[in-house]
Protein backbone atom coordinates (compact mmCIF):
# COMPACT_ATOMS: atom_id res chain seq x y z
CA UNK A 1 0.00 0.00 0.00
CA UNK A 2 1.27 3.10 -0.82
CA UNK A 3 3.19 4.91 2.59
CA UNK A 4 3.27 9.14 2.80
CA UNK A 5 4.78 10.60 5.65
CA UNK A 6 3.10 13.92 4.76
CA UNK A 7 -0.10 13.07 3.51
CA UNK A 8 -2.83 11.02 4.61
CA UNK A 9 -3.98 8.09 2.16
CA UNK A 10 -7.17 8.63 0.20
CA UNK A 11 -8.82 5.23 -1.08
CA UNK A 12 -11.24 5.77 -4.08
CA UNK A 13 -12.77 3.18 -6.00
CA UNK A 14 -10.56 2.42 -9.08
CA UNK A 15 -12.41 3.29 -12.79
CA UNK A 16 -13.25 0.04 -14.45
CA UNK A 17 -10.10 -0.88 -16.83
CA UNK A 18 -10.88 -0.27 -20.49
CA UNK A 19 -9.21 0.77 -23.69
CA UNK A 20 -5.79 1.64 -22.98
CA UNK A 21 -5.44 5.17 -22.20
CA UNK A 22 -9.22 5.96 -23.02
CA UNK A 23 -11.09 5.46 -20.17
CA UNK A 24 -14.27 7.03 -21.24
CA UNK A 25 -17.09 8.13 -18.98
CA UNK A 26 -20.66 7.77 -19.79
CA UNK A 27 -22.42 9.83 -22.30
CA UNK A 28 -24.90 11.44 -18.91
CA UNK A 29 -26.05 14.80 -19.29
CA UNK A 30 -23.49 17.52 -19.77
CA UNK A 31 -23.06 19.60 -16.59
CA UNK A 32 -24.90 22.94 -17.12
CA UNK A 33 -21.74 25.17 -15.62
CA UNK A 34 -18.03 23.16 -17.06
CA UNK A 35 -15.98 22.80 -14.68
CA UNK A 36 -12.70 23.39 -14.86
CA UNK A 37 -11.20 21.52 -12.18
CA UNK A 38 -14.08 18.59 -12.15
CA UNK A 39 -14.52 17.94 -15.95
CA UNK A 40 -11.56 19.63 -17.73
CA UNK A 41 -8.83 19.06 -15.86
CA UNK A 42 -9.32 15.06 -16.13
CA UNK A 43 -9.45 15.24 -19.76
CA UNK A 44 -6.23 17.15 -20.36
CA UNK A 45 -4.21 14.66 -17.83
CA UNK A 46 -4.94 11.94 -19.46
CA UNK A 47 -4.82 12.80 -22.83
CA UNK A 48 -2.32 16.16 -23.49
CA UNK A 49 -0.04 15.99 -20.68
CA UNK A 50 2.35 13.29 -21.65
CA UNK A 51 3.86 15.24 -24.43
CA UNK A 52 3.16 19.04 -22.64
CA UNK A 53 4.63 18.80 -19.64
CA UNK A 54 7.62 20.74 -18.40
CA UNK A 55 10.12 17.63 -19.07
CA UNK A 56 9.15 17.35 -22.19
CA UNK A 57 7.30 20.54 -23.65
CA UNK A 58 6.23 19.71 -27.56
CA UNK A 59 5.41 22.57 -29.59
CA UNK A 60 6.62 24.49 -26.78
CA UNK A 61 3.86 24.71 -24.55
CA UNK A 62 2.63 22.95 -21.03
CA UNK A 63 -0.25 21.83 -19.71
CA UNK A 64 0.07 20.84 -16.42
CA UNK A 65 -0.99 23.82 -14.55
CA UNK A 66 -4.37 26.57 -15.06
CA UNK A 67 -2.03 29.19 -15.86
CA UNK A 68 0.23 27.44 -18.66
CA UNK A 69 -3.34 26.69 -20.84
CA UNK A 70 -3.22 30.57 -21.61
CA UNK A 71 0.29 30.73 -22.74
CA UNK A 72 1.75 30.85 -26.51
CA UNK A 73 2.96 27.75 -28.44
CA UNK A 74 6.17 27.97 -30.31
CA UNK A 75 3.89 29.19 -33.22
CA UNK A 76 3.09 32.02 -31.08
CA UNK A 77 -0.46 30.80 -30.91
CA UNK A 78 -2.22 31.57 -27.71
CA UNK A 79 -3.47 27.71 -26.17
CA UNK A 80 -6.64 28.99 -24.67
CA UNK A 81 -8.36 32.22 -25.16
CA UNK A 82 -11.70 33.04 -22.59
CA UNK A 83 -14.68 32.72 -24.56
CA UNK A 84 -13.21 32.95 -27.92
CA UNK A 85 -13.02 29.21 -29.84
CA UNK A 86 -11.60 30.47 -32.98
CA UNK A 87 -8.37 31.78 -31.22
CA UNK A 88 -8.01 29.11 -28.79
CA UNK A 89 -5.43 26.63 -30.01
CA UNK A 90 -6.16 23.58 -27.85
CA UNK A 91 -9.57 23.66 -28.94
CA UNK A 92 -8.90 23.91 -32.46
CA UNK A 93 -5.98 21.20 -32.55
CA UNK A 94 -9.01 18.72 -30.91
CA UNK A 95 -11.70 19.33 -33.79
CA UNK A 96 -10.99 17.92 -37.63
CA UNK A 97 -10.59 20.80 -40.01
CA UNK A 98 -11.10 20.37 -43.89
CA UNK A 99 -12.26 17.10 -43.75
CA UNK A 100 -8.98 15.87 -41.62
CA UNK A 101 -9.05 14.12 -38.64
CA UNK A 102 -7.91 16.63 -35.28
CA UNK A 103 -4.45 16.94 -34.76
CA UNK A 104 -4.41 16.00 -31.14
CA UNK A 105 -3.84 13.80 -29.12
CA UNK A 106 -1.14 12.89 -31.79
CA UNK A 107 -0.84 9.56 -33.19
CA UNK A 108 -3.53 8.37 -30.73
CA UNK A 109 -7.44 8.30 -31.14
CA UNK A 110 -9.29 11.55 -31.25
CA UNK A 111 -10.67 12.67 -28.11
CA UNK A 112 -14.63 11.62 -27.40
CA UNK A 113 -18.03 14.18 -28.64
CA UNK A 114 -18.42 14.64 -25.24
CA UNK A 115 -14.94 15.63 -24.25
CA UNK A 116 -14.33 18.24 -26.54
CA UNK A 117 -18.17 19.33 -25.87
CA UNK A 118 -16.57 19.51 -22.08
CA UNK A 119 -13.71 21.91 -23.47
CA UNK A 120 -15.78 23.86 -25.82
CA UNK A 121 -18.36 24.87 -23.23
CA UNK A 122 -15.74 25.99 -20.32
CA UNK A 123 -13.66 27.98 -23.40
CA UNK A 124 -17.21 29.58 -24.06
CA UNK A 125 -18.10 30.13 -20.32
CA UNK A 126 -14.58 32.07 -19.69
CA UNK A 127 -12.87 29.41 -18.77
CA UNK A 128 -12.39 29.78 -15.18
CA UNK A 129 -10.28 27.98 -12.52
CA UNK A 130 -12.50 26.68 -9.98
CA UNK A 131 -9.71 24.32 -8.21
CA UNK A 132 -10.37 24.25 -4.41
CA UNK A 133 -7.36 25.77 -2.47
CA UNK A 134 -6.92 22.71 -0.75
CA UNK A 135 -5.87 20.99 -4.15
CA UNK A 136 -3.72 23.77 -5.35
CA UNK A 137 -0.28 22.99 -5.33
CA UNK A 138 2.65 24.28 -6.01
CA UNK A 139 4.56 23.94 -9.23
CA UNK A 140 7.05 21.08 -9.53
CA UNK A 141 9.55 21.25 -12.36
CA UNK A 142 13.00 21.77 -13.45
CA UNK A 143 13.29 24.99 -12.24
CA UNK A 144 11.62 24.48 -9.20
CA UNK A 145 12.58 20.98 -8.18
CA UNK A 146 10.93 19.58 -5.13
CA UNK A 147 12.12 21.05 -1.64
CA UNK A 148 12.24 18.30 1.29
CA UNK A 149 11.66 19.11 4.59
CA UNK A 150 12.53 15.28 5.66
CA UNK A 151 13.59 12.39 3.69
CA UNK A 152 11.22 10.85 1.18
CA UNK A 153 9.15 7.67 2.12
CA UNK A 154 11.27 5.29 -0.56
CA UNK A 155 9.52 2.96 -2.74
CA UNK A 156 12.04 2.00 -5.73
CA UNK A 157 16.08 1.69 -6.24
CA UNK A 158 17.71 0.26 -9.05
CA UNK A 159 21.47 0.22 -10.29
CA UNK A 160 22.05 0.71 -13.39
CA UNK A 161 23.39 -1.82 -15.92
CA UNK A 162 26.93 -0.79 -15.73
CA UNK A 163 27.16 -0.39 -11.87
CA UNK A 164 27.59 3.38 -12.16
CA UNK A 165 24.13 4.78 -10.67
CA UNK A 166 21.96 4.42 -8.12
CA UNK A 167 18.49 5.16 -8.78
CA UNK A 168 15.86 6.37 -5.61
CA UNK A 169 12.17 7.08 -5.99
CA UNK A 170 11.27 10.63 -4.62
CA UNK A 171 8.47 12.78 -4.39
CA UNK A 172 7.49 14.26 -8.39
CA UNK A 173 11.08 13.32 -9.12
CA UNK A 174 13.88 9.56 -9.45
CA UNK A 175 17.05 11.14 -7.86
CA UNK A 176 20.25 9.38 -9.30
CA UNK A 177 23.12 8.85 -7.29
CA UNK A 178 26.61 7.39 -7.72
CA UNK A 179 26.18 4.16 -7.21
CA UNK A 180 28.87 4.28 -4.34
CA UNK A 181 26.30 6.97 -2.49
CA UNK A 182 28.82 9.95 -2.25
CA UNK A 183 26.64 12.27 -4.76
CA UNK A 184 23.65 13.08 -6.31
CA UNK A 185 24.11 13.17 -10.13
CA UNK A 186 20.85 14.36 -11.35
CA UNK A 187 17.12 14.98 -10.91
CA UNK A 188 14.47 13.65 -12.78
CA UNK A 189 11.72 15.67 -12.50
CA UNK A 190 8.08 14.11 -13.60
CA UNK A 191 4.68 14.97 -13.57
CA UNK A 192 4.07 12.07 -11.13
CA UNK A 193 3.45 13.03 -7.39
CA UNK A 194 4.42 9.51 -6.36
CA UNK A 195 7.01 7.19 -7.77
CA UNK A 196 5.95 3.56 -6.88
CA UNK A 197 8.83 1.84 -8.96
CA UNK A 198 11.57 2.15 -11.20
CA UNK A 199 13.95 -0.28 -13.58
CA UNK A 200 16.11 0.13 -15.85
CA UNK A 201 16.14 -1.56 -19.25
CA UNK A 202 18.58 -4.40 -20.16
CA UNK A 203 20.50 -2.64 -22.72
CA UNK A 204 21.44 0.22 -19.56
CA UNK A 205 19.81 2.68 -22.13
CA UNK A 206 16.68 3.78 -20.27
CA UNK A 207 14.72 4.20 -16.95
CA UNK A 208 11.26 3.26 -16.74
CA UNK A 209 9.09 4.49 -14.45
CA UNK A 210 5.57 3.94 -12.70
CA UNK A 211 3.41 6.53 -10.51
CA UNK A 212 0.94 8.75 -10.60
CA UNK A 213 -1.61 10.63 -8.37
CA UNK A 214 -3.39 8.61 -6.56
CA UNK A 215 -7.20 8.52 -7.81
CA UNK A 216 -6.24 11.19 -10.38
CA UNK A 217 -4.09 9.38 -13.12
CA UNK A 218 -1.32 6.96 -13.61
CA UNK A 219 1.96 7.54 -15.53
CA UNK A 220 4.63 5.25 -17.11
CA UNK A 221 7.90 7.50 -17.93
CA UNK A 222 10.74 6.27 -19.94
CA UNK A 223 13.85 8.49 -19.44
CA UNK A 224 17.34 8.70 -21.38
CA UNK A 225 19.65 8.00 -19.02
CA UNK A 226 23.04 9.18 -20.74
CA UNK A 227 20.87 12.05 -21.39
CA UNK A 228 18.69 12.80 -18.40
CA UNK A 229 15.89 13.76 -20.68
CA UNK A 230 12.38 12.27 -20.79
CA UNK A 231 11.51 10.33 -24.06
CA UNK A 232 8.00 9.21 -23.12
CA UNK A 233 5.34 10.11 -20.70
CA UNK A 234 2.20 8.03 -21.27
CA UNK A 235 -1.03 8.43 -18.83
CA UNK A 236 -2.94 5.53 -18.58
CA UNK A 237 -5.99 4.72 -16.12
CA UNK A 238 -7.18 6.76 -13.23
CA UNK A 239 -5.26 5.92 -10.88
CA UNK A 240 -1.76 4.89 -9.50
CA UNK A 241 0.81 1.89 -11.49
CA UNK A 242 3.39 -0.29 -9.76
CA UNK A 243 5.64 -3.08 -10.44
CA UNK A 244 7.54 -1.62 -13.85
CA UNK A 245 9.58 -4.73 -15.62
CA UNK A 246 11.36 -4.64 -18.78
CA UNK A 247 11.00 -7.44 -21.90
CA UNK A 248 14.93 -8.74 -22.52
CA UNK A 249 14.88 -7.10 -25.80
CA UNK A 250 14.42 -3.43 -24.27
CA UNK A 251 11.44 -3.70 -26.45
CA UNK A 252 8.59 -3.98 -23.99
CA UNK A 253 7.64 -2.58 -20.43
CA UNK A 254 4.92 -4.04 -17.92
CA UNK A 255 3.32 -2.92 -15.19
CA UNK A 256 0.23 -3.07 -13.07
CA UNK A 257 -2.31 -0.58 -11.87
CA UNK A 258 -4.49 0.23 -8.92
CA UNK A 259 -7.02 -0.38 -11.40
CA UNK A 260 -6.23 -4.56 -11.05
CA UNK A 261 -5.04 -4.43 -14.34
CA UNK A 262 -1.85 -5.89 -15.68
CA UNK A 263 -0.68 -4.05 -18.58
CA UNK A 264 2.54 -3.70 -21.11
CA UNK A 265 3.30 -1.07 -23.83
CA UNK A 266 5.65 -0.60 -26.32
CA UNK A 267 9.31 1.29 -24.70
CA UNK A 268 9.48 3.36 -28.32
CA UNK A 269 6.03 4.52 -28.89
CA UNK A 270 4.30 3.93 -25.67
CA UNK A 271 1.49 1.47 -27.65
CA UNK A 272 -0.19 -0.99 -25.42
CA UNK A 273 0.61 -4.32 -26.48
CA UNK A 274 -1.49 -5.96 -23.24
CA UNK A 275 -3.93 -6.02 -21.09
CA UNK A 276 -5.12 -8.35 -18.63
CA UNK A 277 -8.22 -8.00 -15.96
CA UNK A 278 -7.65 -11.22 -14.52
CA UNK A 279 -6.60 -9.93 -10.93
CA UNK A 280 -9.49 -9.28 -8.40
CA UNK A 281 -7.12 -6.96 -6.87
CA UNK A 282 -4.36 -4.31 -7.37
CA UNK A 283 -1.53 -5.57 -9.06
CA UNK A 284 1.71 -4.81 -7.33
CA UNK A 285 4.93 -6.16 -9.64
CA UNK A 286 5.23 -7.73 -12.90
CA UNK A 287 8.56 -9.53 -14.45
CA UNK A 288 8.65 -11.11 -17.77
CA UNK A 289 10.57 -14.63 -18.74
CA UNK A 290 13.98 -15.36 -19.90
CA UNK A 291 12.31 -15.51 -23.46
CA UNK A 292 9.60 -12.28 -22.59
CA UNK A 293 7.25 -15.15 -24.18
CA UNK A 294 5.15 -14.81 -20.86
CA UNK A 295 4.57 -12.22 -18.39
CA UNK A 296 3.91 -12.77 -13.87
CA UNK A 297 2.12 -10.18 -11.98
CA UNK A 298 1.28 -10.85 -8.15
CA UNK A 299 -1.41 -9.10 -6.44
CA UNK A 300 -3.31 -7.77 -3.53
CA UNK A 301 -5.44 -10.59 -4.42
CA UNK A 302 -3.18 -13.00 -2.93
CA UNK A 303 -2.17 -14.49 -6.44
CA UNK A 304 0.85 -14.97 -8.53
CA UNK A 305 -0.71 -15.38 -12.47
CA UNK A 306 1.38 -16.27 -16.06
CA UNK A 307 -0.19 -14.38 -19.13
CA UNK A 308 1.44 -15.23 -22.42
CA UNK A 309 2.62 -12.25 -24.22
CA UNK A 310 1.46 -12.92 -27.56
CA UNK A 311 -1.92 -13.58 -27.27
CA UNK A 312 -2.57 -11.53 -23.76
CA UNK A 313 -4.13 -14.92 -22.44
CA UNK A 314 -4.63 -16.13 -18.74
CA UNK A 315 -2.24 -19.41 -18.44
CA UNK A 316 -2.20 -20.54 -15.24
CA UNK A 317 -2.42 -19.82 -11.52
CA UNK A 318 0.82 -20.06 -10.28
CA UNK A 319 0.58 -20.35 -6.88
CA UNK A 320 -2.09 -22.66 -5.05
CA UNK A 321 -5.41 -21.55 -5.77
CA UNK A 322 -7.18 -23.51 -2.76
CA UNK A 323 -8.87 -21.00 -0.22
CA UNK A 324 -6.98 -20.38 2.81
CA UNK A 325 -3.66 -21.50 0.93
CA UNK A 326 -2.33 -18.23 0.78
CA UNK A 327 -2.00 -15.79 4.13
CA UNK A 328 -2.32 -12.21 2.33
CA UNK A 329 -1.80 -10.24 -0.65
CA UNK A 330 1.92 -10.56 -2.64
CA UNK A 331 3.55 -7.41 -3.31
CA UNK A 332 6.73 -8.08 -4.78
CA UNK A 333 8.18 -10.72 -7.65
CA UNK A 334 11.76 -11.01 -8.85
CA UNK A 335 13.08 -14.30 -11.92
CA UNK A 336 16.07 -15.95 -11.30
CA UNK A 337 18.06 -14.45 -14.27
CA UNK A 338 19.10 -17.32 -16.01
CA UNK A 339 16.01 -19.59 -15.64
CA UNK A 340 12.61 -19.46 -15.36
CA UNK A 341 12.18 -19.29 -11.13
CA UNK A 342 10.48 -16.86 -9.11
CA UNK A 343 11.01 -15.10 -5.45
CA UNK A 344 8.30 -13.48 -4.37
CA UNK A 345 7.09 -11.85 -1.11
CA UNK A 346 4.21 -10.40 0.45
CA UNK A 347 2.32 -10.52 3.84
CA UNK A 348 2.47 -14.00 5.14
CA UNK A 349 6.32 -12.56 5.86
CA UNK A 350 7.78 -16.07 3.89
CA UNK A 351 9.66 -15.51 0.49
CA UNK A 352 9.28 -18.31 -1.64
CA UNK A 353 10.44 -19.51 -4.71
CA UNK A 354 8.42 -21.32 -7.27
CA UNK A 355 8.81 -22.40 -11.13
CA UNK A 356 7.22 -20.34 -13.23
CA UNK A 357 5.57 -23.49 -15.63
CA UNK A 358 3.39 -26.26 -14.28
CA UNK A 359 4.78 -29.62 -14.96
CA UNK A 360 1.36 -31.88 -13.95
CA UNK A 361 -2.15 -31.24 -13.77
CA UNK A 362 -3.44 -28.98 -11.24
CA UNK A 363 -5.06 -31.00 -8.13
CA UNK A 364 -7.36 -29.34 -5.24
CA UNK A 365 -5.22 -28.54 -2.71
CA UNK A 366 -1.69 -28.45 -4.40
CA UNK A 367 1.37 -25.76 -3.91
CA UNK A 368 2.66 -27.67 -7.15
CA UNK A 369 4.93 -24.98 -8.14
CA UNK A 370 6.00 -24.23 -5.08
CA UNK A 371 9.91 -24.96 -4.89
CA UNK A 372 10.74 -23.89 -1.41
CA UNK A 373 9.75 -21.32 1.51
CA UNK A 374 12.61 -19.54 3.22
CA UNK A 375 12.22 -19.57 7.14
CA UNK A 376 11.74 -18.56 9.68
CA UNK A 377 9.30 -15.81 8.18
CA UNK A 378 10.45 -12.15 8.10
CA UNK A 379 8.85 -9.52 10.83
CA UNK A 380 5.73 -8.46 9.24
CA UNK A 381 5.01 -7.68 5.51
CA UNK A 382 8.00 -8.10 2.75
CA UNK A 383 7.81 -5.84 0.45
CA UNK A 384 10.70 -6.17 -1.86
CA UNK A 385 12.12 -9.35 -2.97
CA UNK A 386 15.63 -9.18 -5.34
CA UNK A 387 17.48 -12.47 -6.91
CA UNK A 388 21.95 -11.94 -6.93
CA UNK A 389 22.70 -10.90 -10.74
CA UNK A 390 24.37 -14.82 -10.55
CA UNK A 391 21.11 -16.29 -9.37
CA UNK A 392 22.84 -18.09 -6.38
CA UNK A 393 21.42 -15.77 -3.65
CA UNK A 394 18.25 -14.06 -2.89
CA UNK A 395 17.55 -10.91 -0.76
CA UNK A 396 14.34 -10.13 1.20
CA UNK A 397 12.99 -6.88 3.15
CA UNK A 398 9.85 -6.20 5.19
CA UNK A 399 8.19 -4.06 7.63
CA UNK A 400 6.20 -4.51 10.48
CA UNK A 401 5.29 -2.19 13.26
CA UNK A 402 7.72 0.53 12.31
CA UNK A 403 10.60 -2.06 12.24
CA UNK A 404 12.33 -3.68 9.20
CA UNK A 405 14.24 -6.51 8.59
CA UNK A 406 16.71 -7.20 5.47
CA UNK A 407 17.48 -10.77 5.05
CA UNK A 408 20.14 -12.26 2.38
CA UNK A 409 19.53 -16.58 1.66
CA UNK A 410 21.57 -18.75 -0.60
CA UNK A 411 18.86 -19.47 -3.42
CA UNK A 412 18.74 -23.21 -2.12
CA UNK A 413 17.85 -22.54 1.06
CA UNK A 414 20.36 -21.48 3.40
CA UNK A 415 20.53 -17.82 5.64
CA UNK A 416 23.96 -16.02 4.70
CA UNK A 417 23.39 -12.67 6.82
CA UNK A 418 20.79 -10.17 8.26
CA UNK A 419 22.06 -6.51 7.82
CA UNK A 420 22.91 -4.30 10.43
CA UNK A 421 21.86 -1.17 11.02
CA UNK A 422 18.46 -1.30 9.86
CA UNK A 423 15.93 0.83 12.06
CA UNK A 424 12.79 1.02 10.21
CA UNK A 425 10.70 -0.39 7.52
CA UNK A 426 12.21 -1.65 4.59
CA UNK A 427 10.53 -0.94 1.46
CA UNK A 428 12.99 -1.25 -1.47
CA UNK A 429 15.77 -3.35 -2.52
CA UNK A 430 18.73 -3.56 -5.29
CA UNK A 431 21.04 -5.75 -6.04
CA UNK A 432 24.52 -4.27 -7.16
CA UNK A 433 25.45 -5.78 -11.09
CA UNK A 434 28.86 -7.06 -9.37
CA UNK A 435 27.05 -8.71 -6.20
CA UNK A 436 28.86 -7.43 -3.32
CA UNK A 437 26.33 -4.25 -2.48
CA UNK A 438 22.61 -4.38 -1.58
CA UNK A 439 20.95 -1.23 -1.45
CA UNK A 440 17.91 -1.17 1.13
CA UNK A 441 15.09 1.97 2.03
CA UNK A 442 11.97 2.77 2.69
CA UNK A 443 10.48 4.43 6.02
CA UNK A 444 14.33 5.53 7.01
CA UNK A 445 15.95 8.46 6.79
CA UNK A 446 18.59 6.78 4.62
CA UNK A 447 19.70 4.86 1.92
CA UNK A 448 21.88 1.99 3.26
CA UNK A 449 24.74 0.07 1.01
CA UNK A 450 25.45 -3.25 2.84
CA UNK A 451 27.57 -6.63 2.39
CA UNK A 452 25.19 -9.16 1.44
CA UNK A 453 27.62 -11.87 2.81
CA UNK A 454 28.00 -10.06 6.05
CA UNK A 455 25.19 -7.77 6.32
CA UNK A 456 27.46 -5.14 7.54
CA UNK A 457 27.16 -1.86 6.47
CA UNK A 458 29.11 -0.22 4.17
CA UNK A 459 27.96 3.37 4.02
CA UNK A 460 24.26 5.26 4.20
CA UNK A 461 22.93 8.43 2.67
CA UNK A 462 20.19 10.89 2.52
CA UNK A 463 18.66 10.47 -0.73
CA UNK A 464 17.59 13.79 -0.80
CA UNK A 465 18.58 17.58 -0.45
CA UNK A 466 17.05 19.01 3.03
CA UNK A 467 16.03 21.89 3.10
CA UNK A 468 18.07 24.23 4.85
Amino acid sequence: MTRSRSMALVLLVAVAPQAFAQEKKKDDKLPDATSYYKDVRPIVQQHCQGCHQPAMAKGGYVMTAYQDLFKKTEKDVIGVVAGKLEQSEVYQQIIAQKGKKPAMPRGKEPLSDREVTIIKRWIEQGAKDDTPASAKQQIVDADHPPVYAQPPVINSLAFSKDGTLLAVSGYHEVLLHKADGTGLVARLIGVSERIQSLAFSPDGKWLAVTGGNPGRFGEVQIWNVEKRKLKLSVPITFDTLYGASWSHDSKLIAFGGADNSLRAIEAETGKQVLFQGSHSDWVFDTVFSVKSNFLVSVSRDRSMKLTEVATERLEDNITSITPGALKGGLQAVDRHPLKDELLIGGADGTPKLYQMYRTKPRQIGDDFNNIRNYTPPMQGRIFAVKFSPDGNRVVAGSSSDGKGEVRVYETAGKLVSTFKGINGPIYALAYHPKGDVVASAGFEVSVHLSDPTTGNLIRDFVAAPLRK
